[in-house]
């Protein structure tokens, strides 16, 4: 497992209710979270899926999540 950043649109508690279900349901991530406090709302995933899997499944969320170093 490694932990990968995302910057993403998540805005607010209502759009982490959302995405919850996606990134839940997928065996492959350990853990997540947001950070609403930060300006570019990091997104940080513990999984064996690479980053790009991981933006497309943002993406079938409805949200943006481009990989940050």
């Amino acid at each position: 497992m490694e932990t990968l950043k995302f910057k993403t649109n998540i805005k607010c508690g209502g759009c982490v209710a959302t995405v919850t279900p996606f990134l839940n349901e997928d065996n492959a991530i350990e853990n997540w979270n947001v950070d609403l406090e930060s300006p570019e709302r990091i997104l940080k995933v513990e999984t064996s899926k690479t980053p790009q899997e991981i933006a497309e499944l943002m993406k079938k969320a409805g949200y943006n999540a481009e990989e940050i170093a």
